[in-house]
């Protein structure tokens, strides 16, 4: 009888989990294994020539204003009976040159949100793995009646980004000396409610977002699945305060996103600044900058979706692409373009490394003077806050893009129709069932359970509005607080 009992919870298991199990079990060991020792994250940082500026020493600036070389014996001490800080004043247009060196990995594990940033990224590139392989096997072998493990790691993914940006967006509410960040967050969290609130208004006609045949399939199978189970109800919330709460939401996305919105803007800038003969790289640059602009018209649908789905050129008998492939090639165009920006970063990470270099040479164009620690401190900020402009950069991103992997996966679209049309591999889908032919009956009671109540409310008509619009609102909030950056930059700023 024990081994009866194992045999079908070994088999029912197998059902609801498969050969995924075996796919997060292997992650799970490369991450306990090889993180030590090889990281995506240090090698952004290490591996890729970015260089960094030195602060002038003490002994250094001496030098340059001729001030005799303090004696350590002699110091002076405060009341605690500590050494004195050795503090002295240079002129602003003082000739400081600054040394460069290296980036490595010695250096960057002793800086702010380091340990986050790491942990971030390299979680991140094992859920891509992991997602990966998952869409790999699920290409070959049916998985409609599984959990889909992927979908477990994009959650945990999306869970820890919004947790690391909440965190270092409430860094702007702590101290007194960040009483202008706090407005400007507070400013555009109510700004991108009114925008968000507009939006959800449109008419789907031209604007996709798919938000009212989501609730229409939510409110019929929530309202039968309660009838079924005999609970005194009227139903699902009213479309009005499940919008509302979506806006809040969307508010909340948008306030976080807009101090690395505005750090992308002015590392674009600087970037094009400092390529400005290499024009290659700045049509790749600009690319770069207007691909979330690209993915926010791919959901309106008179500019995009009717224009190649439904028109019919002169000399054609049929649309461009089927209302399929067009889905297809929506979900490549958003992973291509996040691709685009991983690539793009290290650029964009040397640019902002180069502001120490700038500081210096603003300090020579103002009068007056300034203290040795006060100039230490301007150059040496630079780096110390490297990880938090690296993690500005890769959250929206990751979020844009694991966002689109559960859009793809719940939403029951595929990646090949753009390319291969609508396939069927019956053949080795009848040969993965005829395996997994153990113990049908208990099989199928068990995953009547678990999936019916589910997939009876959260339909894939639900999944495409929620999923869909979260993947569109993340790329225009990206968007619009990178624009309005630049245009301040441009407004404002000269080269």
């Amino acid at each position: 009888m024990i081994h009866l009992h194992e045999d079908t919870t070994h088999a029912t298991l197998n059902a609801i989990l498969g050969a995924q199990l075996v796919i997060t079990l292997v992650a799970v060991s490369v991450i306990q294994k090889l993180s030590p020792y090889y990281s995506l994250a240090r090698w952004l940082l290490c591996s890729t020539g970015l260089t960094r500026y030195l602060y002038p020493t003490n002994s250094e600036l001496r030098a340059l204003i001729k001030i005799p070389k303090k004696n350590k014996k002699s110091g002076s001490k405060n009341e605690n009976g500590k050494a004195a800080i050795d503090k002295f004043f240079i002129p602003k247009n003082l000739n400081i040159e600054l040394e460069s060196i290296k980036v490595v990995s010695q250096d960057i594990r002793y800086l702010r949100y380091f340990i986050d940033y790491q942990w971030f990224v390299d979680f991140s590139m094992y859920a891509t793995i992991v997602y990966t392989l998952t869409e790999i096997y699920s290409y070959y072998f049916s998985i409609q009646n599984e959990l889909n493990l992927s979908m477990l790691w994009c959650l945990i993914v999306q869970g820890f980004a919004l947790k690391i940006i909440l965190s270092m967006t409430a860094e702007y509410f702590k101290g007194q000396e960040s009483i202008g960040e706090r407005s400007t967050i507070i400013v555009t969290a109510f700004s991108y409610l009114v925008l968000v609130m507009m939006v959800l208004i449109v008419d789907e006609s031209k604007l996709e977002t798919g938000l009212d045949a989501a609730y229409s399939n939510f409110s019929a199978g929530a309202t039968q699945f309660l009838k079924n189970q005999q609970f005194p109800s009227q139903g699902p919330a009213s479309k009005l305060i499940l919008k509302f709460c979506l806006a809040i939401w969307s508010s909340i996305i948008g306030a976080v996103f807009v101090f690395p919105g505005l750090r992308l803007a002015r590392m674009h800038w600087d970037s094009l600044k400092y390529c400005h003969e290499r024009k290659v790289l700045q049509i790749v640059l600009h690319l770069n900058f207007i691909s979330p602009l690209i993915l926010v018209l791919l959901w309106i649908r008179p500019i995009s979706h009717d224009y190649l789905t439904v028109r019919i050129f002169s000399g054609m008998s049929k649309p461009l692409l089927t209302i399929e492939s067009f889905e297809s090639l929506r979900l490549i165009l958003v992973v291509v373009s996040m691709l685009l920006r991983l690539c793009i970063m290290p650029i964009y990470l040397q640019a902002y490394l180069n502001m120490a270099y700038e500081r210096t040479q603003a300090l020579k164009n103002e009068a007056g003077k300034i203290s040795n620690i006060d100039l230490q401190k301007k150059i040496a900020s630079v780096f110390y806050y490297m990880c938090v402009v690296a993690l500005q950069y890769v959250i929206p991103l990751v979020m844009c893009l694991f966002f689109s992997f559960m859009y793809k996966t719940f939403g029951c679209y595929t990646w090949t129709e753009l390319f291969v049309g609508s396939t069927t591999n019956n053949q080795t889908t009848s040969k993965f069932e005829n395996i997994q032919n153990v113990t049908v009956g208990e099989q199928e009671q068990f995953q009547k359970f678990v999936f019916g109540s589910l997939s009876q409310i959260f339909t894939k008509e639900v999944y495409r509005g929620v999923l869909g619009f979260a993947t569109w609102w993340t790329c225009f909030t990206w968007f619009i607080s990178s624009s309005v950056g630049l245009l301040y930059h441009i407004s404002f700023r000269k080269r």
